[in-house]
This record gives structure tokens, sequence and C-alpha cells, in this order.
């Protein structure tokens, strides 16, 4: 996916360039997906399942080269692999599976739809694939949501969530200027932009959402970056302490993931995969999410700004963090370590 991660080399907020594929997980040479589900076949078949088999054979294809297994699979044996695999494999690691079966905004769609449905929204998914995902994923994804659940992906958005954290969401939900990285900065521009962003939040009583909203939202993330530094000029603080000072709750959450994502993808995505992992209990969902989906856009840059920021590499981390087949899995995903 072009356009991620990368950005001018004079704004020290834009992340390092790196030319390149960056993802851990590459096309394995030759793969052919009817001789693939053969090896997946022979695993499932008869007594006990060999888990080793299917960790090997999906930890070493790329996406594009796993989706065909599912075709394959019903051709040769007239059987639907989904449910094959679910009948095999259980927990964490049947989850982990099946995401890397489906296409990318196949996943994202399933996930916004998890976020979205039964008691309770998860939120922070919310935020996280849609501040994070190219023009072209969001248009793939609300067609998918569409055609699978029946329901816009917006109406959807409507009726879980309210007031300003909606309507961020809704914005994020169309295809916005703000994923682009394409454009030349007018520093004229970023200046009114910055002082827009001041008159909303810092420098009036109470806090004009819709401003923050309509500039983060619409804006390329060159021009955002630009913005970011004009502002940290302009008030001496950091545009996130202010997001933090001026709003609350779900909406704050939701500004300041925006704000981190157009700074700085990878690093984003570390500290989700950190919190994913601290504390009691790990939050899996996030954790299988982002293995799978940056597996082969920027899991090499995400694991270099996990060991800068927490002193020790996403594989140690994962290792130490979950168990069995699962772990050897997310393993393969993460690539090496560090």
């Amino acid at each position: 996916m072009p356009g991620y991660g990368s950005g001018a080399p004079s704004n020290p907020q834009a992340p390092a360039v790196h030319k390149g594929f960056r993802g851990s997980i590459k096309d394995f040479p030759g793969a052919d997906p009817l001789r693939d589900v053969e090896v997946l076949r022979k695993a499932m078949k008869g007594f006990g399942t060999d888990e080793n088999a299917i960790i090997e054979l999906l930890g070493s294809r790329s996406n594009k080269q796993r989706v065909p297994m599912v075709a394959a699979y019903k051709t040769t044996y007239g059987k639907d692999l989904f449910h094959d695999l679910k009948s095999e494999l259980t927990g964490n690691f049947e989850k982990l599976v099946l995401a890397m079966m489906m296409t990318p905004t196949q996943f994202d769609a399933s996930q916004l739809r998890e976020a979205i449905k039964g008691a309770g929204t998860d939120e922070a998914c919310l935020i996280e694939i849609l501040s994070s995902r190219s023009n072209a994923d969001i248009c793939e994804i609300t067609r998918i949501y569409k055609a699978e659940y029946g329901k816009s992906l917006e109406d959807a958005i409507i009726s879980d969530t309210s007031g300003h954290f909606r309507r961020l969401l809704v914005s994020l939900s169309q295809v916005a200027g703000n994923r682009d990285e394409r454009e030349t900065v007018d520093v004229s521009l970023a200046k009114q932009d910055a002082q827009k962003l001041y008159a909303a939040g810092e420098n009036k009583v109470g806090t004009d959402e819709s401003q923050f909203n309509a500039i983060l939202c619409a804006r390329s993330k060159p021009h955002l970056r630009a913005v970011f530094q004009e502002y940290q000029q302009m008030c001496g603080r950091d545009i996130e302490k202010s997001i933090c000072r001026e709003m609350s709750g779900n909406v704050e959450s939701g500004m300041v993931a925006v704000v981190k994502c157009i700074k700085n993808t990878p690093a984003y995505f570390a500290e989700r995969l950190h919190k994913a992992m601290q504390g009691a209990g790990t939050k899996d969902t996030t954790l299988i999410r982002i293995m799978v989906s940056r597996s082969e856009i920027d899991m090499l840059d995400i694991r270099q700004a996990y060991a800068q920021t927490y002193g020790k590499s996403l594989y140690t981390a994962i290792s130490g963090d979950t168990s069995g087949d699962y772990k050897k899995l997310l393993l393969k995903l993460c690539g090496g370590s560090d």
C-alpha cells in the first residue's frame, strides 16, 4: 500500500522513509493453491490435527496466496475450508487462522461488524481501522460491509455511536483527503489551519470539536504534519496534549489516534500492540487484527518502533505473552526478532 509512513524528510514528525517492501510476509516462490490445499486436507484428516503443518504452510504464504486456497479446497474436496478449519481448531489459534484466510478488506469489514454488534461497542477497534486504512481500502470495506451485512457501514456507525464521536467516525468512513500522501505542502495554509485549531481549543472557553473534525479528517497527511509543527510553534504545546486537555472520552481517544496515525503509523501500531499485551490478560482480538493486517504493509517498521519505544523486541513480547500454536503462528507473522 503506497503512501504509508512516507513523508518529506524535512519534517521531523514524518517517519523515516524506507524504500521497498516493509512487510514481514512475502510471496512464496511457486506457491500453488491446489498443492497447498492438499497439505491442509492432510493436516486435518483422520485422528488429530497436524497444527505444525498448518502453521508452516500459512505462515509462509502471502495473503494473496492464502485466499485462493478457499476456492481450491472447495473445488478439490467439495467442502468449505472455513467450516473444516473451525471444526478442527480452537481458541485464538482458530481465530488467527480464519483471519489469515480472508482478504484484508473482508477481515476489516468483519472486525468492524464485531466491534459494532452486540452489547457494548469496541470503540478502539473502530478508530484503529478507520483512521489507518487507505482510500481504496475504505471504499472496498464499505462495499463489503453493505453486501455482507445488509446495512451500510455509515448507518451502522450512526445507530451505534453518538455526538462528536459519531461525527468523527462518519468522517473517517468517507474517502477522505487525509489519506493522501502525495500532496505538496503550502506552509501558509498549514499556519492558517494551526490557528483555527488553536482558536477552536486552547484559545476559547469550551472546545469546537467540529473544527478539529473538519481539519483532521479532510486534509492530507503531509499537510497535517506541517499543521502539527506550526501548532507546536504557535502555542508551545503538542497537538495531542491539547486534545487531551480539551476533550474527553471516545472523541478524545479518536482524535488522538488520528493524530498519531498521521504523525507515524508504525509507532501508533506499536503502541496498540504494547497495550494489547500489557497487564493481566491479553487483548487477543487486537493482537490478531494488527499482526494479520500489518504483516504485509509495515511490520518491519512496527517492529523497529516497538523496540525503540519499549526496549525489547516485538518478537520477545509476543513470545512472553502467548503460547502454543497460537504463539508459533503469530511469530511467523512477526518475522524476525530484532
